[in-house]
């Protein structure tokens, strides 16, 4: 009787545990998904922004080289022309070359721009990456444990715990911008 009691006992210190555990990972994983979640739609804004950005210098791109066709045309024209039409090509050159020159400086601020959007949507998936390698190993934690539960076998437990202790590390690298990634890892999930 003094076995089955013991044994009942230890099965309950085990369930506790694994309730505990339960209740960390869970509440964990609910503070990294809402970090996560908010990552994600920055990441959908930034890729956005570079992209209409993007566009943005396509089509000064298109409008600098009609402007510069428009000056090649002018210059012909003006080989050809005499007199009073003379001064309406020069006129007409000097607004292409004007126009060449602020087209010319806004794609370089254009492309700039996107490439810094860019690159803080690459930043921002590395956080991302963080939160989607904690969000995974938390969640086979609970798998873990919800079977430890079921069979109170505590090598299953202290599994389970070292899955945590990574997905929480992995969560804390999120939360506090640690320059913490698995590369190798990260490329074989992805």
């Amino acid at each position: 009787m003094q076995q089955s009691l013991d044994a009942a006992e230890t099965k309950n210190r085990l369930n506790t545990w694994v309730a505990v555990s339960v209740a960390l990972v869970s509440v964990f994983m609910g503070i990294t998904k809402v970090k996560d979640d908010n990552i994600v739609q920055a990441m959908l804004q930034a890729k956005s922004n570079a992209v209409d950005t993007w566009n943005e210098y396509q089509s000064k791109k298109i409008k600098h080289h009609v402007a510069e066709l428009g000056l090649s045309q002018t210059i012909a024209l003006q080989a050809m022309a005499a007199g009073k039409g003379n001064v309406v090509l020069v006129a007409q050159q000097k607004r292409y070359q004007e126009s060449i020159a602020r087209y010319q400086t806004e794609e370089d601020a254009l492309m700039k721009k996107s490439k810094a959007f860019e690159k803080e949507y690459d930043d921002l998936n590395f956080k991302d990456d963080q939160f989607d390698l904690s969000d995974a190993a938390l969640s086979i934690s609970l798998a873990m444990l919800a079977i430890t539960a079921l069979t109170g076998k505590r090598k299953l437990l202290f599994l389970s715990l070292l899955f945590a202790g990574f997905g929480g590390v992995m969560g804390l690298a999120g939360l506090l911008g640690l320059h913490l990634h698995p590369d190798a890892l990260t490329r074989l999930l992805s």
